[in-house]
């Protein structure tokens, strides 16, 4: 008689469950101690501990662990993820700036042009130095074979020449590795740019 009235028990609780199972989410514990959830719950643990759970939030837990964990593996060095925002950045501006190869190309020669005047002007300035200075350095001479006291304006104009020269030097040496800078850049930004527009390499020959 007892069996019965539980086998009824558990029946009804069934029935009830499957009326609400849209609605309900349910936990229960197997006799190995694994716990499982579902909409409702096997008649051999209905007599267990079973806890009703709302639907809604278990699934917001679980999507929240789950961006938590993709968050986690998207996680990138800054470094990294600073150059790679600085790659995108840049290829955008070559498509958006340029609509050939020529128009690269164009660009390039026009910063070469800003980039020699400067170096010419520099080449000039430090030719100009070194005639003063070698001028300067004969008085010198004239003045030792004279046996006459060297002027202290004499040794401030050699001091003043001698870093001079070493500045236009400096400047012209400068000028010329930023023409190789300009044509190395360009070139990079071309090769990149047919590679974006999907064109075959260029020929390194």
């Amino acid at each position: 008689m007892i069996d019965s009235k539980l086998l009824f028990s558990v029946a009804a609780l069934c029935a009830v469950f499957s009326m609400g199972a849209e609605a309900k989410l349910f936990k229960w514990v197997d006799e190995n101690g694994i716990t499982h959830y579902g909409e409702t719950i096997p008649p051999e643990y209905a007599g267990r501990d079973a806890v009703k759970l709302d639907k809604g939030r278990i699934e917001q837990r679980v999507n929240k662990e789950e961006l938590k964990k993709k968050q986690a593996s998207q996680k990138l060095d800054p470094v990294a993820e600073k150059a790679r925002i600085e790659a995108e950045r840049h290829d955008n501006a070559l498509l958006n700036t340029y609509s050939s190869e020529q128009e690269i190309d164009l660009a390039r020669d026009r910063n070469l042009e800003q980039v020699k005047a400067r170096t010419n002007s520099f080449a000039a300035l430090l030719q100009s130095s070194k005639d003063n200075l070698v001028g300067l350095q004969k008085e010198l001479e004239t003045i030792k074979q004279q046996g006459r006291k060297i002027p202290k304006s004499l040794e401030e104009d050699l001091t003043s020449a001698k870093a001079s020269v070493i500045k236009m030097q400096n400047d012209l040496d400068t000028s010329m590795k930023e023409q190789e800078a300009v044509k190395a850049r360009y070139a990079e930004d071309k090769e990149r740019y047919r590679k974006l527009k999907g064109f075959a390499p260029m020929n390194s020959n």
